[in-house]
Formats: structure tokens, sequence, C-alpha cells
């Protein structure tokens, strides 16, 4: 059976989905499977070979369906759908959690336009360690189950080995469904939406006064959470447009990210992104932008009149300013070490940033060095004497934090995915050789062992990341 398969995405109108047939695979190959997460899913048997089928879209047993969406791509509206994407079905754990699982990469779609939907196995082996990596660092992320070698050519700039990745999601719907919803539906369209999100992710809203009013809070506020955890760490998605917003809070779609080494708020690695709309320092300011396209596609459900359901939805939005920051600072306390703001905090925090821009030091690093002394070496352990009063004041202001050395072990990463290390893994499992691909793996699970870290994922190389660019693979 493997999979305890009840979709209730079907239940709504025919016009949010399409029923696919997969077209099949020629030769599918296990390359990587997660046991970890098949076995918390519940998910029935091993990795064996009818699995393999399955996951590979030569047979099923449910109803699989690709979702239609829109989306504002850079700023401009068009229709969209999953062009290379189709849910097998909403899975069941043993808890009754529901969990949709999605093959990427597994045949073309009606929403695929003139696209193969087809994926490469480097993108699929690239969602693959970024989901991993950010469930690792206990940020909301879709997960990887496995990946699958087509046995079959994939064409781009280059000719590419073809792959399918198994995506796991509590749920795939996006700003952007609600997008599609009110431009190409009717408001009972869009009402049957909203009460069908609440009913699967949020019930505790469901005796709301307001409902529309209190899912576009709830969903601003499981976002902000979001991105607070992208910017603890340095992470950059690279591409936040509304159709990779998702409404549960999950961080989806791992095409041009990256992590940022050098501290410097502009960082962008989007070979895409000309006008650096979705640099590291625009990320909370783009999501305050597409919670407004969210907004207004709940306008009719907020207040019959306009002008009246306007002023509602921009008082929830207005908020959003004044949250983030709260949200943030509490984050880069917890960086430090602090538990209880007190005065003068806020400038600890923004003088140490201060100082990581003016000498270009290492973000993660900077702050491992704080939590992890004992990782580095003398040299590299040292700061430059420029910051020895902040260091002084620091000292001082944790010396009476009792918990503050686990806290920073909580908010800081001893490691990411740098750059350089994860073109290497890329270009030798392309090749064949998936030993530095399976380490990394293994370094996450090792790396409450600090002694045992490889130091190629600690160390950066700020002139790689220089010229670093990233692509979305599609």
């Amino acid at each position: 059976m493997y999979f305890n398969f009840d979709s209730t995405y079907l239940s709504l109108p025919e016009k949010f989905y399409e029923r696919i047939h997969f077209q099949g695979v020629s030769k599918p190959e296990w390359v990587v499977k997660n046991e970890e997460l098949r076995k918390s899913l519940n998910i029935d048997g091993d990795f064996d070979e009818t699995l393999l089928q399955i996951l590979s879209g030569n047979q099923w047993n449910s109803t699989p369906f690709s979702q239609a969406y829109a989306g504002h791509q850079f700023g401009h509206f068009t229709m969209l759908g999953d062009g290379r994407a189709t849910i097998l079905g909403e899975h069941l754990d043993a808890q009754g959690n529901r969990w949709d699982i999605q093959l990427k990469g597994s045949g073309p779609t009606p929403y695929s336009r003139r696209g193969d939907g087809r994926a490469t196995l480097r993108s699929m082996l690239k969602e693959y360690l970024f989901s991993e990596v950010l469930h690792d660092l206990g940020i909301p992320s879709s997960r990887s189950l496995a990946v699958v070698k087509t046995g079959e050519k994939v064409y781009r700039e280059e000719i590419h080995e073809g792959a399918i990745l198994t995506r796991v999601m509590k749920s795939h719907i996006r700003i952007g469904t609600f997008e599609y919803a009110r431009y190409f539906g009717t408001q009972d369209d869009v009402e049957t939406l909203l009460n069908y999100s609440v009913n699967r992710l949020y019930p505790e809203l469901k005796n709301s006064t307001n409902l529309a009013l209190a899912f576009l809070e709830k969903v601003m506020k499981v976002q902000i959470d979001l991105i607070v955890n992208w910017m603890r760490v340095g992470f950059i998605h690279g591409v936040m447009n509304t159709d990779n917003i998702s409404i549960s809070g999950e961080t989806f779609d791992f095409g041009p990210c990256a992590f940022m080494g050098v501290y410097d708020p502009s960082t962008v690695y989007s070979s895409i992104d000309q006008n650096a709309r979705y640099s590291f320092e625009n990320q909370p300011k783009i999501l305050k932008w597409n919670l407004a396209r969210l907004a207004e596609t709940l306008l009719s459900l907020i207040h019959p009149e306009e002008k009246v359901a306007i002023e509602l939805a921009i008082q929830i939005i207005n908020e959003f300013d004044s949250l983030y920051m709260e949200s943030w600072y509490k984050m880069m306390f917890s960086k430090l070490g602090i538990t209880e703001e007190k005065e003068g905090d806020s400038h600890l925090v923004d003088e140490f940033l201060e100082y990581l821009y003016q000498f270009k030091l290492d973000y993660t690093n900077s702050f491992a060095k704080l939590t992890y002394p004992e990782v580095f070496d003398e040299k590299e352990n040292d700061f430059p004497k420029e910051m020895n009063s902040w260091l002084g004041k620091w000292k001082i202001r944790i010396e009476n934090e009792l918990n503050s050395n686990e806290i920073m072990r909580r908010n800081n990463p001893i490691m990411i995915l740098r750059n350089q290390s994860l073109e290497e893994i890329l270009k030798n499992a392309e090749e064949g050789n998936f030993s530095k691909f399976h380490n990394l793996l293994n370094q996450l699970e090792s790396k409450k062992r600090i002694s045992s870290i490889d130091n190629s994922f600690l160390r950066a190389n700020p002139e790689f990341d220089s010229q670093y660019k990233t692509f979305c693979g599609t």
C-alpha cells in the first residue's frame, strides 16, 4: 500500500487542478533515499522496486493531479500552474498529519505550455540538499523523500540526465493560488479556497468573526516567522514570486537560492535578479508586498464595501513592520545569547552587524566564533582589533545570562551549505561520484559532535562567492 492517500484538494472546483496520467520513464533508478523521512511519515515497506515505480510515475494507485495557480513574477502578473510537478496524493501519517506527496520533474502537464515537464538530476539534487539543510537548521521547509534517475536525457543549455524529486509539504497552496481564484474564478471560488485552506491548515480560525481577515493575519505571522529564520542563517531564496510563497509558511522551490558568505545586506546571487529585487535585505520588504497581493484577493470576503475592506486589510498589513522588527531583533538577541531585552541591546546588535559589513566578515562564522570558539584555531578566532570594545561590552552583557551559550547554539549554525562546496558536490554527483553528497548529509547528523565536522563546510571562499551566480534550473 505504501501511502495512505486522502486527497481532499480534489473536492475543490475542477478549475483548481487537472488530473494527470503520467507518461512514465524508461529506466528508473534510485539515487538518494531519505530513510528518516520515510519512517517519520509512516510510509509502509522499504525503498523497494514497487516504491521506485511509484515515485518515478510508472505506476500508481491514486488520483494524481497538478495544481493551477497564478503569480506575480518579479512584480508582473501571469497565469501559471504546475508545469513539471504532480501531486500523487495527500498522505496521512500515523498522527493524522496530512502531507502532499509531489513528484517534481515527472513530465508535462496541461500547465507546461511549451515545456517538457522534466527536471535535471543536478537541479533535483540541489533541491534535496537545500530542503534537508534548512530542515536541519530548524526552518520550516519542504522535505525530500527521494531522487530517482529517469534513464532519459533532459535538454537545457546542455544535455543532462533526467531525474524526479519526491517533495513532501503540508500544502502546496500559495498566495498565487488565491490570485488565480480571484483573477480567473469567482468570489465563490475565492471563498471556497479560503474555507478549504482554513480547514486544512488553520482550523483554529474557523470561529473567527471575520475569517478572511483572520486568515490574512495568520499567514502574515507564519511568513514573518519564516523570513526571520532565513535572515537568522543568511539564506537568500532568490525568487520570492507570489507563486513561491506558501500559505503554510514552508520554504519551497529551491531554484536560484544560496547562503550568504561575507555579510552584505545587498547580496544577490540569482542570475535572473538583475535589479536585486530579491536581495538578502529585501526579503522582508518583498514579503510585505506579496502579503498585500494576498489581501487584494480577499477584499470581497473581508467586507462587502470595498472601501471598508481596503481599510481593514491595510490595518493588518500596516502591522507588518513592527511585527517583523520585533521578531527580527528577538532572533538577533538570541544569536548573541540575550534572553531578555534590556536598554542598549538593539544598538549592540546593530553595531555588531556594522562591523561585519565594514570588515567584510563571514556572517555565519562570525556568530559561530562567539558560540563555538573551540572549532576555530586561534588565528581564525581573532576579530579585527577595532571590535575589541564591542566584544568587551558583549561579554559584560551576557555574563549574567544563565543560558546564553545554550540559546546561541540553538540559533547559530556551525555549518551551512557553502556555495563552492555545493558546486563541487553537484559536479561530482553528475559524474556519478556521490561521496561528497552523502558526506554533507552525514555532517548534518554529526554536527552536534563538533570535533567531527568536515572543515570544508566551515570555510567560505569570499573570492568564489563574489563571482557566484545561481540559476533556476528549469
